[in-house]
């Protein structure tokens, strides 16, 4: 059977627009011979006038008819193409529920595109009242919001009619912000594509041919912006009241309303230079950016004031939640979107719209202070506090781009190994960068350093833009970066050897063993750990899963990361006594000993109070299941080992620390090795124990931050409960406990109902 393209009918027209690989429509068909390139410039409401001029066209009506005459009732046609993945991703053509193009067919009222809405007079392009300006300014800002929240550009934005074709337009504040408006969408959507971080249910960045004002340059349009400005607080001034003058309601009501227009053409103005600051490589830019934010936030109480001025759309009658008022028309752009199931795009309310601007506003301020971090583990560390927050998606593009710009560079200055050889030196201090050292300046040792270096950066830059997905997207992303991180650890165990080999024949006292391989054993480390709490925050185990998470996290990854960051710990101070003897050989001077803060304190702090979190959590567990209170399900095609290792399946690619097998966990957490065994409140009370570790641990920090404050307020009530629980505390209800992530979203508050 011979392919031909696949047509839709356009309702009220005798030919067909090519929109994918479904069964042509009954009634008159027609195909095409030549093939026409996929453009997607110009589609109005009809036959695109390039495939008009362009096209051979033939009409296979009644060859179509003869073809389906021979099939039976019931029967289908079957091409080897059309297997049941296909079938199970097609669409019914011309059915309402599956065919996002029938939608226009079920309203009443003429759907107009912007050209025909003008000469029929539908709608208006000058002399336009400020109450409209107002509601078609917060209904654009509305659609851009949900834009960014992952619906097309042809469902949200360009269902405003004047962006279609600014150039039409003769009222000068509408002109402008139209302008404005699509200048925001053209640099959002340029951003979120370079930064590379969004996923389908992210981002649509299809622009469906629509042109993004790319005639006109950013800077003409930010001028447009400032005119309508300054003659708005002209107004703004002329109405305003007078002292000892009686007050006409109508001009109150006209300052009111120009103060409202003014404020929202100053807030796009605002953002919209923020935007283009952010496309400059200069890091100063982005300081004057965060300014220009800061401005804009000010504008946003006066716009939530303001919202009742401005006309109010109704909604439309048709599925969905689209505003219907001038200048807007939901259904102009249906026929271009793809043949697939209707996708309706429920328009942000404009209450809503200003709560979402100034959480956007507060995030790019937050993305701005990345500038004044300069090492590399506090870069990771404000890229995982920032994506706890959940972001939007052009928060997070602003701060990959920001972070790493065009020419590959972090800041636009920065070489990605300059910044990873810093990031070395300051958590193991290596001999070989040590200017110090024989190493420092040895050719082969700088090449096997300079080599190593260079092959970090990409697993580097790729944690970094895991980092800016979504928190589903990260977990699964993750997993696979460790198999990088493992060929990682392998080259720098390598690389060690070769070094403290080296070191060995030039300074016999002097070691370079486990250096390197320490600093990417923390990372592998923390990748690990990260990948399996974020289970917890995504909600993806189930009650009976948690004792073995909690095990391997306090047993096995928290021991080894404790080990680790002692062992660089003591490498640093080890290099330190090394420096201090070699000057006091050269200086006969006696040197005040001043008491150093240990880089890695607090780290290896946090780490403590997380480990006997852990190890309560997973005692816990183990106590309230040998009490039957642990629902458990009824295995059939799976079973716990299948589960587990499921669970633990990305750490198969990592050799060190080596996966622990479930075998090898059940033996090493058999509780039958103990003599006598413990019973349910032993545990209870070891758990307590782990707690009241943690509280303990956590209260000595002096300037606790709020993660602190957070475990805090979860170890406290669980030392109750376990002690409680381990003196007997409702031991014969049958009731099943709760576990409560609302305070942490790693540690539970355990409830007992």
């Amino acid at each position: 059977m011979e392919r031909v393209p696949v047509l839709r009918l356009n309702p009220g027209s005798a030919r067909c627009s090519v929109t994918g690989n479904q069964q042509p429509n009954t009634g008159v068909s027609m195909v095409m011979k030549s093939s026409v390139e996929e453009d997607d410039a110009g589609w109005s409401l009809g036959v695109p006038e390039k495939m008009r001029s362009n096209a051979n066209w033939v009409d296979i009506t009644q060859d179509f008819k003869a073809a389906c005459r021979e099939l039976n009732l019931g029967e289908l046609l079957h091409d080897k193409l059309f297997g049941l993945f296909e079938a199970m991703s097609a669409i019914e053509m011309m059915d309402p529920k599956m065919d996002a193009g029938m939608i226009g067919n079920q309203v009443n009222r003429k759907v107009l595109n912007f050209e025909q809405a003008v000469k029929e007079g539908a709608i208006r392009v000058r002399d336009l009242s400020l109450p409209e300006l107002i509601g078609i300014i917060d209904t654009c800002f509305c659609c851009l919001i949900t834009w960014l929240e992952g619906h097309s550009l042809a469902q949200t934005v360009f269902t405003c009619l004047y962006v279609h074709n600014p150039e039409l337009i003769q009222d000068p504040p509408l002109k402008a912000f139209c302008l404005g408006l699509l200048k925001l969408c053209d640099i959002a959507r340029d951003k979120i594509n370079k930064a590379a971080v969004f996923e389908e249910e992210d981002f649509q960045a299809m622009t469906y041919g629509f042109k993004m004002a790319n005639n006109v340059t950013d800077l003409r349009v930010t001028g447009m912006l400032k005119d309508v400005e300054d003659d708005l607080q002209r107004r703004v001034k002329s109405t305003r009241s007078r002292q000892g003058e009686d007050r006409d309601p109508e001009v109150e009501l006209e300052h009111q309303q120009c103060l409202a227009l003014f404020s929202r053409v100053k807030f796009t103005r605002l953002l919209l230079t923020a935007l283009i600051a952010f496309t400059k490589k200069e890091t100063s830019a982005v300081s004057e950016a965060q300014k220009l934010m800061t401005q804009a936030a000010d504008l946003l109480p006066a716009i939530h004031s303001t919202i009742h001025h401005g006309n109010q759309p109704h909604n439309d009658t048709t599925k969905g939640d689209h505003p219907i008022m001038m200048g807007f028309e939901p259904l102009v752009n249906q026929r271009l979107l793809p043949p697939t199931f209707p996708r309706y795009a429920k328009i942000m309310k404009r209450e809503e719209m200003v709560e979402y601007f100034s959480k956007l506003i507060q995030r790019i301020i937050t993305v701005c202070n990345i500038i004044s971090t300069t090492n590399l583990h506090g870069i990771l560390d404000f890229f995982c506090e920032f994506s706890e927050q959940s972001p939007c998606v052009l928060s997070r593009s602003l701060l990959q781009t920001t972070f790493l710009i065009d020419n590959k560079k972090v800041f636009g200055t920065h070489l990605m190994q300059d910044l990873i050889k810093d990031a070395l030196r300051s958590f193991v201090s290596p001999p070989v960068l040590s200017s110090k050292c024989s190493l420092y300046n040895n050719p082969q040792a700088k090449d096997y350093i300079d080599s190593f270096l260079t092959h970090c950066s990409r697993p580097f830059c790729s944690l970094i833009q895991i980092h800016g997905h979504n928190r589903a997207r990260q977990r699964d992303k993750l997993g696979h970066i460790l198999e990088e991180f493992a060929t990682l650890q392998d080259e720098a165990e390598k690389v060690d050897a070769a070094l403290h080999s080296l070191l060995l024949k030039l300074e016999p006292g002097r070691q370079h063993l486990a250096c390197v391989g320490t600093w990417v054993l923390y990372h592998s480390l923390r990748i690990m750990i990260l990948y399996l709490l974020s289970g917890f925050e995504l909600e993806l185990y189930s009650t009976h899963e948690y004792y073995y998470i909690y095990w391997y996290l306090s047993e096995f990854l928290y021991a080894w990361l404790m080990s680790t960051l002692s062992r660089a710990d003591s490498s640093q101070m080890a290099e330190e006594r090394i420096l201090e003897e070699q000057q006091k050989g050269r200086s006969s001077k006696k040197s005040k000993k001043k008491k150093k803060a240990r880089p890695l304190g607090k780290e290896i702090t946090m780490s403590q109070a997380y480990q006997n979190m852990c190890a309560g959590m997973y005692k816990t567990m183990i106590a309230l299941d040998m009490d039957g209170k642990v629902r458990k399900p009824q295995f059939e095609l799976d079973s716990e080992q299948v589960r587990y290792e499921h669970r633990f399946a990305p750490f198969n690619s990592v050799v060190t620390p080596p996966p622990v097998h479930y075998i090898q966990f059940k033996e090493m957490s058999d509780l039958k090795k103990y003599s006598p065994p413990p019973q349910s409140a032993d545990l209870y009370m070891a758990a307590s124990k782990h707690f009241q570790q943690a509280k303990l641990i956590l209260e000595n920090i002096t300037s606790p931050d709020a993660e602190v404050n957070r475990i805090l307020k979860v170890a406290k009530p669980n030392i109750v409960v376990m002690k409680l629980l381990a003196g007997g505390h409702k031991k014969e209800t049958k009731a099943l406990p709760e576990f409560d992530f609302s305070t942490h979203k790693y540690f539970p508050v355990v409830k007992i109902i």
